[in-house]
């Protein structure tokens, strides 16, 4: 009966979700100030600069590859123990990590703590599925925009804090990312209450339940979940092109540093927060997920393509701040409401397994991204992934509009509309 009680004042407490707005931000800042620095701390280590876009490719491609092999692990063991080991567990990992990356002292060092990182990464799925557990489903869309306007906001400090820091030392972003790791761990261990109801745990994780191929199989094998999956797969491709090579082309195209390269990176947390945070509930209860999706995709696609003529034929800066804002704008958009419709499409015992599925799923094309945009970056042309990550795009639009979606934040607008007025 206590834990029943516990269960139920978690669901109705404010500070569940105080706790997660906190955590998501503090999460998002630490992961985002270390952006504008990056290839300049791995730029220290490489001998030939020519090569910089290459290795930068292949730390992001490992810190990737070691989360797609545990993502279904870390889900499911949030499915089975709660939400908040997982986020501490990762919350330390990630600490540790950034503070090997900052001490440094050669690219075997970088590399293993990217290694680091990747096997714990299991944060932002775990906060995601607690999100899930304390929020109705006809209101999951909307939270998510909500979850993904203050991603926008740690977007929009983190970056230009770590370009401002980095005029002091480039290491300093990096050790500044491993303390704001350290005090979520802190936060969640003295003050995240626990979501996951224990009789909506499960009893035992199977071997199959924690395999990313067998994870894969089971969730392409739901027709309420296929085409969504593939549409999040190839709308994460493009924008992985974008977010592990952005920096390198900044430097080549326009000659920006650091510094620029955070206060732009803010900028995409500010219009995070318009769309997400303002336009989302707006949209999302008239339009539904589905529209909102293609619309997104659209934005994304246009933000390519001028990305694309930056690093070919116009190299303008206002071109490369708009086309970046566009698709980051366009991104926001269409993943809260694929989010929300997927965490729709599936049980409240299958919260975490989804979000392993998809952490999963992200981490693949997290590993393969950086590869293919180091490679055509490196040997074809520097605008050769961004005409790619348009063609893709389109592929998307065309995936989304046949997907099977429920479109839940309409439908409730139709039947319910003093609930959506009652929320707002």
């Amino acid at each position: 009966m206590t834990s029943l009680n516990s269960s139920a004042s978690v669901r109705t407490s404010r500070r569940p979700w105080i706790m997660l707005v906190v955590l998501t931000l503090l999460t998002v800042i630490g992961m985002t100030v270390v952006l504008p620095v990056l290839p300049f701390v791995v730029l220290q280590y490489v001998s030939n600069e020519n090569d910089l876009a290459v290795w930068v490719g292949i730390l992001e491609a490992v810190n990737g590859l070691c989360a797609f092999l545990v993502a279904p692990f870390l889900g499911r063991l949030s499915d089975r123990f709660g939400r908040r080991p997982v986020i501490i567990v990762a919350a330390f990992g990630a600490a540790f990590a950034m503070t090997l990356f900052g001490i440094g002292g050669a690219i075997w060092v970088l590399l293993l703590a990217r290694v680091i990182q990747g096997l714990t990464a299991g944060d932002l799925p775990a906060l995601f599925a607690y999100l899930a557990d304390i929020t109705p489903p006809e209101q999951r869309a909307k939270r998510f925009g909500m979850l993904g306007a203050l991603s926008g906001i740690g977007t929009m400090i983190g970056p230009a804090l770590g370009g401002l820091l980095a005029a002091v030392s480039i290491q300093l972003p990096v050790f500044i990312t491993a303390g704001v790791s350290l005090t979520v761990a802190i936060l969640s261990i003295f003050l995240l209450p626990e979501s996951h109801r224990r009789e909506n745990r499960i009893t035992a994780i199977a071997l199959r339940d924690v395999q990313p191929f067998a994870v894969f199989t089971e969730a392409f094998g739901r027709k309420e979940l296929r085409g969504l999956l593939i549409g999040f797969g190839l709308l994460v491709l493009p924008f992985g092109f974008f977010v592990n090579n952005f920096t390198v082309m900044a430097y080549d195209s326009i000659q920006w540093g650091p510094t620029a390269v955070g206060l732009l990176t803010a900028s995409v947390g500010i219009i995070d927060i318009l769309i997400q945070g303002v336009l989302l509930g707006i949209l999302l209860p008239r339009m539904g997920e589905r529209a909102v999706i293609v619309s997104g995709i659209a934005a994304q696609t246009v933000g390519l393509i001028a990305l694309a003529l930056v690093a070919s034929i116009f190299a303008q800066p206002w071109l490369f701040i708009v086309g970046a804002l566009v698709l980051a704008a366009g991104q926001g958009a269409a993943q809260a409401a694929m989010d929300g419709a997927m965490s729709n499409a599936v049980g409240a015992d299958e919260q975490g397994w989804l979000g392993g599925a998809t952490q999963s799923l992200n981490a693949a094309m997290s590993t393969v991204a950086p590869l293919i945009a180091a490679a055509l970056y490196a040997t074809v042309s520097h605008a050769a992934p961004y005409w790619l990550g348009a063609a893709i795009m389109i592929v998307a639009a065309i995936v989304v509009g046949r997907a099977h979606i429920a479109d839940a934040a309409k439908r409730s607008l139709e039947e319910a509309p003093e609930v959506i007025d009652a929320v707002g």
